[in-house]
């Protein structure tokens, strides 16, 4: 048996991978002793640090896609899409009213100040508060205040919150990323193109959120010459939660990849980007088998 410190990435629904990564490392007779996560990765993280993610898991496994938007609570105001007061009562139902500092297992939830553009690493306190306010997602979720800040997703500075573990005594650290490449050899070097009229553009843009999210990896066919150039000021009939989701898994991949290079992990699960949306909280069972499967082949691979 070995001592593990668990690094839990952001990423919305594909973050159920984490609740399968945990259950491999059990079956495995290691112990988790550090917990650290941003976002869906706290959420997760929180409940494997109470002991909860079980109950968690069976819970999860009974939303439906319309269960989830009530669960969201709509707003139109208050600085995002929705509220999400009813999903903390859920969260607050499964694991009480517990303190981060006493749960049996040491865990940081990351959030990031939006005045003072820096990462809060939430270690004591209440433990509900601390995951609403890692798992604010801009312009989908209202932002939390806690002790005077204005507080939204950690994913927004740090994705992979590998530093709060770094002084764990671990044998090994086990980093689960939402954040992997759609494609085995996905392009990350900047792409050259060229502007199309208005009434293209549009046409494209609504073609490809038609037949999928997964569509936009592919670039436009390129016209024999390039138009003049146009000022686009049309609204493309498009969801803007999928707009928000996905440009935020563009920023957070970025960031993801730099925060590897500087702390790499000694196992490192990578769950990719086509595996679900943002919003598809729905999937709960799916994307837990699917954690189970890539940590098992992270695991071998290390010898662990």
């Amino acid at each position: 048996m070995a001592r593990v410190a668990l690094v839990l990435g952001s990423g919305g629904a594909r973050g159920y991978a984490h609740l399968g990564a945990v259950q491999e490392l059990r079956e495995r007779g290691h112990e988790i002793v550090a917990v650290s996560g941003t976002s869906m990765g706290a959420v997760v993280g929180g409940l494997v640090a109470a002991g909860k993610d079980d109950e968690f898991a069976t819970w999860a496994s009974t939303l439906t896609g319309r269960r989830v938007v009530r669960l969201a609570d709509p707003t139109w105001a208050g600085g995002g899409a929705a509220t999400a007061d009813r999903l903390t009562a859920a969260l607050d139902e499964i694991v009480g009213d517990v303190l981060i500092e006493s749960l049996p297992i040491p865990f940081t939830a990351v959030a990031t100040d939006l005045a003072a553009r820096r990462e809060v690493w939430f270690q004591r306190g209440p433990l509900i508060p601390a995951l609403r306010a890692s798992f604010a997602i801009p312009g989908l979720f209202t932002p939390a205040v806690v002790d005077g800040r204005v507080l939204v997703d950690g994913g927004l500075l740090n994705p992979l919150p590998l530093e709060p573990t770094a002084a764990a005594t671990a044998d090994f650290t086990v980093a689960v990323s939402l954040q992997g490449p759609r494609e085995p050899h996905e392009p990350t070097s900047p792409a050259r193109g060229f502007s199309v009229r208005r009434a293209e553009w549009t046409a494209d843009l609504r073609r490809r959120f038609r037949r999928g999210e997964e569509d936009l990896i592919e670039p436009p066919a390129a016209p024999a010459e390039a138009p003049p150039a146009e000022a686009v000021g049309v609204r493309p009939d498009v969801r803007t939660s999928e707009v928000v989701s996905l440009s935020f898994d563009a920023m957070q991949s970025l960031i993801t990849r730099y925060r590897l290079a500087a702390l790499p992990p000694d196992v490192l699960v990578t769950v990719p980007l086509s595996a679900a949306r943002t919003i598809d909280f729905h999937r709960a069972d799916e994307m837990v088998e699917l954690g189970r499967t890539l940590t098992k082949a992270a695991l071998d691979d290390a010898g662990r």
